[in-house]
């Protein structure tokens, strides 16, 4: 129910499914291409709490969820009537070449990224046991475990060839069989064996295209552009099967003939030309990915980098630029554990060490966007960590031997097929060095100074209060009820009302009325209006374990009150301090009574004595 509740909110604020041209997700984000941008509203989106951030880039409107993107993926298409069959629109002339670029990488690579992932980590723990002892290469178990770390790589034409056909609205299961072609028992033995062959007497350069990326979407483009054109001059009766065979007859001689050969004399272009580029400063290449990986990964342009990878590997064996990655992952990590350790808030502290986990096995959208950034320092000194780590990492010339998500596992994948060498120790050092500096920089620097006690917020002091109208009791910024961080209160089940953070030490009355109830701790007050409103304000979350400590009561049960008056006053800094959470439920106990409690304050900020709640009988 909770996925579904969020995905009726993603669709409204993305302008609605007749808005959404196609969608997709990647580790932790939808990507939804849209057909008016200008119709989505990204900040309603950003403040529902489960959406950890919106990025507009790449010519995609990309919301960023988090773990669970998989499930949310699931119930917006399942609300929207999305289906994985259904062809993505066509390129928007207007978009960039980059932009088009990284939609369809994404596109065509994200439906496989967690087996890809898996692949990986898989192959990489496989060399770690070799070199421990733990298996040996011509067991039973090793052969097993390769054969299913390999297999998606071994037989990659097939599965890009689906995907690329989905991407580029033709039929994937043809482009599927085009790369089944190009990885054919018969065409892999003319390769080892060298024999020449031609093709109507045009002479065939046999390629091994096993773990090849390039040459096969180049093919797929092709037979979807063909089958586009054949489709509309056949006849309804034999389009379907006459459609494919022109495409097959067509595409797999021309891929073999050209296509294949020019898509891998590019491949080959693009792998030993980074590695003339990377042979000139390994160490200024290391630190340049790591200090810049986590600002490529906020628009969204990390894709870019993922065919490049995945070529190195197919042309070249290996790959030097997925490792010079990973001390990006842990100065964020590592900036995290330093806000975890400083920082006297305890949603700060909790969102900081779930961030951190994430961080460790690759993910780190919630350590960006919901810890580092939007306190910056410590996004900054991760990014620096990142280029420290980076630049020893490149230096020691270390290289991964899968393809894997940036993760705590991509050590494993360093190992060389021949053992253990320094390039592994120059891994694990710049994996070791990030995180431990971004955490000290942060200790010392990272956090902010704590913001001075703005007692002097100047509340308003209202003429008259309506019967059934509740004015602001607090200077701050209101918060939906359903986003406190306690169920007891988001749950309504106290009463309905909403919440304010507050930025002064001040509680004034909300209206005309007397004090009903004051808690001995002090932190929570019942109020009760001439019209009968019966009202909680309750300072903080768990805040009665303060003993009262910190908050001082300037009224008392019984007494008469007039809106504006001071009711409590509080520590604010102090409270702070002592690790606990300011935000400040103001609940109508007795809603049952009315029909309807609603909100009218038309802005987030708030001062004591403004509009706040309107009760409806």
């Amino acid at each position: 129910m909770a996925w579904q509740e969020l995905a009726n909110d993603i669709l409204t604020h993305v302008g609605g499914r007749e808005n959404i041209a196609s969608l997709t997700h990647c580790a932790t984000r939808l990507r939804f291409r849209l057909n008016a941008h200008a119709k989505a509203n990204p900040e309603a989106l950003k403040q529902n709490p489960g959406v950890i951030m919106v990025v507009e880039s790449g010519g995609q409107f990309q919301v960023v969820i988090g773990n669970h993107v998989a499930d949310v993926y699931k119930a917006v298409c399942a609300q929207a009537g999305l289906n994985d069959d259904a062809p993505p629109a066509p390129d928007e002339a207007k978009s960039g070449a980059l932009s088009r670029l990284i939609d369809v990488v994404s596109a065509i690579f994200t439906p496989f990224l967690g087996v890809m992932a898996a692949s990986g980590i898989l192959k990489g723990l496989l060399a770690l046991g070799v070199v421990c002892g733990w298996l040996s290469p011509q067991s039973g178990t090793y052969q097993i475990w390769f054969a299913a770390s390999d297999a998606l790589f071994y037989f990659f034409p097939l599965v890009l060839g689906y995907t690329a056909g989905k991407k580029f609205g033709g039929s994937p299961f043809v482009t599927l069989a085009i790369g089944g072609a190009l990885t054919h028992p018969l065409m892999v033995k003319a390769f080892e064996t060298g024999q020449s062959e031609t093709f109507f007497g045009i002479p065939v350069t046999f390629i091994n295209y096993g773990s090849s990326v390039i040459p096969i979407i180049f093919a797929a483009w092709v037979s979807c552009w063909l089958e586009r054109r054949c489709a509309p001059l056949l006849h309804a009766a034999v389009r379907n099967f006459f459609t494919p065979l022109i495409c097959l007859a067509v595409t797999v001689p021309l891929t073999f003939l050209l296509i294949g050969p020019a898509a891998t004399w590019l491949s080959q272009l693009l792998a030993h030309g980074y590695q003339a580029i990377y042979a000139l400063a390994p160490w200024l290449a290391g630190g340049v990915m790591g200090a810049m990986w986590q600002v490529c990964v906020i628009f969204g342009l990390h894709w870019g980098m993922v065919p490049l990878m995945l070529n190195n590997l197919s042309v070249l064996g290996h790959d030097t630029l997925l490792p010079m990655l990973l001390p990006a992952i842990m100065g964020q990590v590592g900036a995290c554990i330093g806000v975890l350790l400083r920082t006297r808030d305890a949603r700060r502290k909790t969102l900081a060490g779930s961030a951190a986990m994430a961080g460790v096995f690759g993910i780190t959208e919630p350590a960006v966007y919901g810890v580092t950034l939007p306190t910056r320092r410590p996004f900054i000194f991760g990014c620096v960590a990142g280029a420290i780590g980076g630049a020893l990492i490149g230096w020691m010339h270390t290289s991964v031997y899968s393809f894997g998500f940036a993760s705590i596992f991509t050590l494993a994948q360093t190992i060389p097929p021949g053992g253990m060498d320094g390039s592994v120790w120059g891994a694990v050092a710049g994996t070791a060095v990030a995180p431990v500096i971004a955490c000290l920089l942060t200790w010392f620097a990272g956090m902010p100074k704590p913001a001075p006690q703005t007692a002097n917020i100047v509340p308003i002091v209202p003429e008259n209060v309506a019967e059934n109208e509740v004015v602001a009791p607090l200077s701050g910024t209101q918060i939906a009820l359903e986003a406190v961080p306690d169920s007891t209160f988001a749950s309504g089940l106290l009463g309905q009302g909403a919440a304010i953070i507050p930025l002064a030490g001040e509680v004034r009355a909300p209206f005309a009325g007397e004090v009903a109830s004051l808690f001995a701790t002090r932190h929570a007050i019942g109020l009760q209006s001439d019209s009968g409103i019966e009202l909680l304000i309750h300072v903080g979350i768990d805040t009665v374990k303060l003993d009262g400590r910190h908050f001082t009561a300037h009224v008392k049960a019984g007494d008469k009150i007039q809106p504006g008056d001071l009711l409590l006053s509080f520590d604010r800094q102090a409270i702070l301090n002592e690790g606990y959470d300011l935000v400040t439920p103001v609940i109508i106990s007795n809603s049952d009574d009315y029909a309807s409690v609603q909100t009218v304050a038309t802005s987030r900020d708030i001062r004591a004595g403004a509009p706040f709640l309107t009760i409806s009988h």
